[in-house]
């Protein structure tokens, strides 16, 4: 019984050989071990036990490498070329390097006859939104108007698939889709920084960030334009090693490959073209409080500057006052918000840091000469074409 029990203990110090951790061997450990077998056994266990947990983080882990792994586009209406393109074409560049089929990918969409991009071009697709098989890596590509291009359909789909527990992520825009049928709640994700404003007043329940792609568990998002490269070579490299996921990165002159860690905007000192620490500094803080607008005396006090270094600073560099270029945020914000989601213009105005809908209202109509109820209607109007 104590070989066989040391036995037990050898083949859970080894859980490398399977994609499953043995917990009916660890239970068969725990229930039938004389006691002084499990004095010896027990140290083996729980160090062991922790190092399984380790090796096995919560990601996508291949099932089968000895087959190819077998991707599903999901095309939504007016989906981003550049996301989609670079992604299949990570998985095609890795195949051509192995000089082996590792990936397999078919396009699919709602009525499975075509879908067309934003730049026009259309796309034939292989199927409607079928059924999906257990070890396939679904993912959804979308662009602007996500909201019209999720439809019922794709909802439905997508929680239905959802319950196999396969994988599944979103290119672009397309973490609105997943976030809408309530597959991201509780977990972290990103989405185009166009979209974030938008995206965090209506899924509060999921952990926006703003990385260039965020893996949770089962669930991909990545950020939009070039994002997908990134994914994509992770997932190669998770699969296959490294050294495949860098000969494609150089065959796609992709110098820099990014991670998990990296942000998706450019630095403020970048998009600014000014590199000053402390109007770096003061930008930072009026993009995180839009809500609660914070006065240009205490901005200039946070940072060491009197309020009139402040103003000679801000039109030095920028050529309008703090106060200026705060309300150009603010309104900035308003207009996404408008074009984004649903939220009554009231709701905007408050979430923008606005005490009242007609001030608002004459504030938004100096600077884009339009209100903000007219912006909405000719949205509407245009997606309604």
């Amino acid at each position: 019984m104590l070989a066989q029990t040391l036995g037990l203990a050898v083949a859970i110090q080894n859980p490398l050989d399977s994609d499953h951790i043995p917990f009916v061997r660890l239970t068969s450990l725990l229930n039938f071990c004389p006691s002084d077998a499990l004095k010896i056994s027990q140290p083996v266990i729980t160090v062991e036990f922790a190092l399984m947990a380790k090796a096995l983080p919560a990601q996508r882990v291949p099932k089968n490498l000895d087959k190819p792994g077998r991707f599903v586009f999901v095309l939504l209406d007016n989906f981003s070329l550049l996301c989609f393109s670079t992604a299949i074409e990570s998985l095609r560049i890795a195949n051509r390097m192995s000089g082996r089929k590792l990936y397999e990918w078919i396009l699919i969409g709602e009525g499975g006859v075509s879908a067309a991009c934003s730049a026009g071009t259309v796309f034939q697709l292989d199927h409607d939104l079928v059924e999906m098989n257990r070890d396939d890596t679904v993912l959804v590509c979308s662009g602007i108007d996500v909201q019209k291009a999720t439809t019922k359909k794709v909802l439905s789909w997508l929680r239905r698939e959802a319950r196999k527990g396969l994988m599944m992520g979103g290119l672009c825009t397309a973490a609105y889709s997943l976030a809408k049928a309530g597959l991201l709640d509780g977990k972290r994700a990103t989405i185009h920084w166009e979209n974030q404003d938008s995206f965090g007043e209506e899924f509060e329940e999921v952990t926006l960030t703003k990385s260039v792609f965020v893996v949770d568990s089962n669930r991909m998002t990545t950020a939009g334009g070039t994002s997908s490269i990134d994914l994509m070579l992770k997932i190669i490299a998770d699969d296959h090693g490294e050294e495949l996921a860098n000969a494609v990165a150089d065959q796609l002159i992709y110098s820099s490959i990014r991670t998990d860690q990296d942000t998706q905007r450019l630095s403020i000192p970048t998009r600014i073209g000014v590199r000053h620490p402390k109007l770096s500094q003061v930008i930072q803080i009026m993009e995180t409080h839009i809500e609660e607008p914070i006065s240009p005396s205490t901005l200039a006090s946070d940072v060491g500057m009197s309020t009139r270094q402040l103003e000679r600073l801000f039109r030095r560099y920028l050529n309008r006052s703090p106060k200026r270029y705060y309300m150009e945020l603010r309104l900035q914000k308003a207009r996404n918000l408008l074009m984004q989601t649903d939220m009554s213009v009231i709701n905007v105005a408050l979430a923008c840091g606005f005490a009242s809908p007609s001030h608002f209202s004459k504030c938004y109509r100096a600077h884009y000469d339009t209100t903000p109820y007219r912006e909405r209607g000719s949205h509407a109007a245009r997606l309604s074409i």
